[in-house]
């Protein structure tokens, strides 16, 4: 067969570069052009250098702690401009600052005796602020906005006496209690771990396109489907909450008590410093108030004038400035027992129980309140005194026990089943 005029024949290709050649005269896809039908070309397979094996790790798996560090702290700064301003327009401004400087009178000595309790837990500083602050500022803002709404709706359906018996006895207690607590599953949820780019149209077509490359040109294996894990396994592993291993008598450590009593407390002694600047200062600007629609201005302030005010610190500063940190206290017990024992029950029972039992001593402290003197004095002997000596009794029993463990030195060598799981 002979070549047209002006064209040259066609030049000899070896078999080998056939497949080369076909590659390379494959029409593209043009307007106006078709496909021309064929044999299917298996595209190149390029192997991975070890390079870019690294690249594609870091493009396909993110840690996001900072990010999520500066939306906490972003949200804690929000949720405590907004309860300044609620509380001032309670108490006034003058009523706010007379009671931020009563509230703090107390809570050296709470903070000091924590700490000495967390010489055993080892909490690091960073998860104690976050519970301080979220005590102080986002738990009570949950607090006051969902108690006035609670208070508004029981009063409008049940009347006057019986919607503030039930605000104060069961929907308050209900409402805080699970507030501090979500500080304690806010530690939990697993924000350091990776977080995958399938997640993202973008980096799932790119994780596709890369991983199908091999270089023997075999499709990728399916991958199999994950099995199920407990739900305990799916949080943040903390190194002061590490699991008991499996045995039949596998319990808690006292580290590990003692950290959840550390940060319900924590957590606790900010919503207790928040609480009590506003009923302070709202004392505080009612005796103002009294005293200027009595005597005026004409005569010099006395402590007499004042007697609210001394009266709600004596009853929140002096009597009952480990109240809240009591009650939270329970909450923590109950997570770190159902976080770190081997057992099944206690694990499945330990958190809602410790919550019940914290909702349950609160209710009983706010239904006091409404029995007189003595009958807030007699609640007040019988069952926060022994709460408070049997939580004493703990602490001192956590630290004996921390301090009866042998310290090992520098020379001694620590074994792989010493260093924490997180």
């Amino acid at each position: 067969m002979s070549c047209p005029p002006g064209a040259s024949a066609p030049a000899t290709v070896p078999p080998s570069a056939a497949g080369a050649t076909a590659a390379a005269d494959r029409p593209t896809h043009t307007t106006g052009t078709r496909r021309i039908p064929g044999p299917r070309v298996r595209r190149a397979t390029v192997a991975l250098p070890p390079q870019a094996g690294r690249l594609l790790h870091r493009l396909t798996s993110l840690r996001r702690p900072a990010l999520s560090s500066a939306l906490a702290a972003g949200a804690l700064a929000g949720s405590g401009v907004l309860i300044l301003h609620l509380v001032q327009r309670q108490t006034g401004t003058t009523g706010l600052l007379v009671g931020l400087a009563l509230a703090i009178l107390p809570l050296p000595f709470v903070l000091g005796s924590l700490a000495w309790l967390n010489r055993t837990a080892r909490v690091p500083m960073r998860h104690i602020l976050f519970c301080l602050a979220w005590g102080a500022c986002a738990a009570t803002t949950v607090a006051i906005m969902a108690n006035g709404w609670a208070s508004d709706f029981l009063i409008a359906h049940q009347g006057t006496a019986r919607g503030e018996t039930l605000v104060a006895e069961f929907v308050t207690p209900l409402i805080e209690e699970s507030a501090k607590a979500a500080a304690l599953l806010l530690l939990l949820l697993p924000f350091h771990r990776r977080l995958r780019c399938r997640t993202e149209r973008t980096c799932a077509l790119l994780t596709r396109q890369l991983s199908a490359i091999r270089p023997d040109g075999s499709p990728p294996p399916p991958v199999p489907p994950a099995p199920p894990r407990p739900a305990r396994a799916r949080l943040r592993p903390l190194p002061y909450f590490r699991p008991a291993p499996p045995g039949r008598r596998a319990r808690s450590s006292p580290r590990t008590l003692a950290a959840g009593t550390v940060l319900g407390s924590i957590t606790a002694c900010g919503f207790a410093f928040t609480e009590n600047a506003l009923y302070l200062g709202r004392a505080f600007t009612d005796d103002q108030q009294a005293r200027l629609d009595s005597i005026g201005l004409g005569e010099p302030p006395s402590l007499r004038d004042f007697d609210g005010t001394v009266h709600t610190f004596v009853l929140r500063g002096m009597l009952s400035p480990f109240a809240h940190p009591l009650f939270t206290a329970l909450t923590g017990l109950g997570i770190a027992i159902a976080l770190t024992t081997a057992r099944r029950w206690p694990a499945r029972l330990a958190a809602p129980g410790g919550l019940l039992l914290a909702i349950t001593l609160h209710g009983s402290w706010n239904a006091a309140a409404g029995l007189g003197t003595d009958g807030f004095l007699l609640v007040y002997a019988l069952v926060m005194v022994p709460c408070f000596a049997a939580l004493v009794c703990f602490a001192v029993w956590a630290r004996t026990r921390a301090s009866r463990q042998p310290v090992r030195t520098a020379a001694a060598p620590r074994r792989e089943s010493d260093f924490p799981s997180a």
